[in-house]
């Protein structure tokens, strides 16, 4: 028989207002570590963001490189692969030197005074021989070079009846600047993007020439209104040409935001301005190719080609920072998509549509496979939070998934087509200057100085790709640039 030992002190049993307490402060205590694990993870979130955004530079993200600061992101992390090629130009590459004249303008003749062997004295009747050199330089500054034109009055021999002469049209002031003056003022001015105060400067210390920036407005103002027709007909003929890009760029007019809106293509470029982003250009058809700004894709009758050095700067950043692996595989098979369409346009021919559909399938499995990665990944936090309407946010590289999963057609139309590129530079590089002047002379004042400079300026961006001279074209009329636009 068993004897239970007696107990010492035995606890008394606790009371119900007791355990009831107890209760409320234990479920107290769990609701602050619930409200402390949320805030945790919200904190978590937002300094995985803010680690994310310094890691984002010019090579792995929209961001302009004036944007990376002094810190400048290395060779290394350019969107293309080393190759074996030297730096600099390549063979076959046509170089520009300065060449020898036949005929030069002037000749300085130098001949030696002594002789260098007995020392007697050298005549330039001794000379048996030369060797010659040539320097080009520029000419001395010349005065302006003044016309005056006389409109003569004439006396009718039979009525007495005096008609004067009309003055060429050009010619509508007692004193007034020529044409070359003003394309050289409209040619610094919308090409070189010089301020007018600077502007008025180099003039002075160029040419002699002092121009007040009302002057300038006011050549920039009559030129633009002179050309304002055959902005038209360029921009006709970009709607109808087979491809085209499109772009747009912020920039200030009247210490507001506007935009600027950019169609070209490799032979045509317009600029419009227009107060909304929205204010995309319409009756457009063939080929667009864009950065997937959402908007672009309300445009009817268009087939759409989206940018791809966008989509390799994002998924650059998916690599570098959140080192996801089906992104490295998907960089890795649009650069092998874009050398084999770069091969095939090389040769004139195109792609096999078997090899195309090797690209698909690879590009089709690798977007499955990231889909699948990151629906395994933990909900975000702002994604669980009640008091946000609208749809949940999702990850950055899930967003991009979903783009090149929906838009693939448009992702992969450059191994189709080869007249598609493979990424939208062309209207980049039309609108990079356009930043240039931002930086470099601020914003507009007016809507009319706005609405000038994107007038000029795609009248020069036209000519410097077709070939002609600035100047020259500056100085022709609507009508002939037309024709020329319509024989080319």
């Amino acid at each position: 028989m068993s004897v239970t030992p007696p107990v010492d002190n035995p606890t008394p049993p606790a009371k119900p207002e007791e355990i009831a307490r107890y209760e409320a402060t234990i479920a107290e205590l769990q609701s602050i570590i619930a409200g402390l694990m949320a805030q945790n993870a919200a904190l978590v979130a937002r300094v995985a963001e803010l680690e994310r955004q310094l890691g984002l530079n010019s090579s792995n993200s929209g961001k302009p490189p004036s944007s990376d600061g002094l810190k400048k992101p290395t060779r290394t992390t350019s969107l293309r692969e080393p190759t074996d090629k030297k730096t600099g130009g390549q063979p076959g590459h046509k170089g520009r030197t300065l060449e020898r004249r036949a005929t030069p303008d002037s000749i300085i003749d130098h001949f030696p005074t002594v002789c260098a062997g007995c020392g007697a004295p050298l005549q330039a009747a001794t000379s048996v021989g030369h060797a010659a050199r040539q320097v080009f330089d520029l000419p001395e500054p010349q005065p302006l070079v003044v016309t005056e034109h006389r409109a003569h009055q004439c006396r009718c021999a039979g009525c007495g009846t005096q008609t004067r002469a009309a003055f060429p049209a050009e010619v509508r002031a007692p004193v007034q600047y020529g044409p070359r003056v003003t394309a050289m003022v409209l040619y610094l001015l919308h090409f070189q993007l010089l301020p007018e105060q600077r502007l008025a400067e180099a003039m002075a210390d160029l040419f002699g020439i002092h121009l007040a920036t009302a002057t300038i407005a006011a050549m920039s103002r009559a030129c633009s209104a002179r050309f304002s027709g055959f902005i038209v007909t360029l921009m006709a003929l970009i709607a109808a040409a087979p491809v085209k890009h499109l772009d747009e760029t912020g920039f200030r007019v009247g210490g507001k935001t506007w935009w600027l809106h950019i169609a070209s293509t490799l032979r045509l470029t317009v600029y419009r301005v227009a107060q909304k982003r929205g204010g995309i250009p319409k009756m457009l058809n063939g080929i667009v190719v864009h950065d997937h700004w959402k908007p672009y894709y309300k445009l009817k009758d268009v087939v759409h080609a989206l940018c791809n050095a966008h989509h390799l700067r994002e998924l650059k950043a998916l690599v570098e920072i959140e080192k996801e692996d089906w992104a490295k595989q998907m960089q890795r098979l649009l650069r092998l998509a874009c050398h084999a369409a770069n091969l095939a346009r090389a040769r004139g021919t195109p792609i096999p549509a078997a090899r195309i559909a090797v690209f698909e399938r690879i590009y089709d499995r690798i977007v499955s496979a990231g889909i699948d990665f990151h629906a395994a990944q933990p909900v975000l936090a702002a994604a669980c939070s009640p008091s946000k309407r609208g749809r949940k946010p999702r990850r950055v590289g899930h967003n991009l998934l979903l783009r090149l999963r929906d838009r693939k057609q448009d992702v992969l139309r450059f191994l189709s087509n080869p007249a598609v590129p493979f990424t939208n530079n062309l209207a980049e590089r039309d609108a990079r200057m356009m930043k240039l002047r931002q930086k470099i002379s601020g914003g507009f004042r007016t809507t009319e100085g706005a609405e000038d400079f994107a007038v000029l300026r795609s009248l020069i961006s036209t000519a410097k790709k077709q070939g002609w001279d600035v100047i020259h074209t500056l100085n022709q009329s609507p009508d002939t640039l037309n024709a020329l636009l319509q024989a080319a």
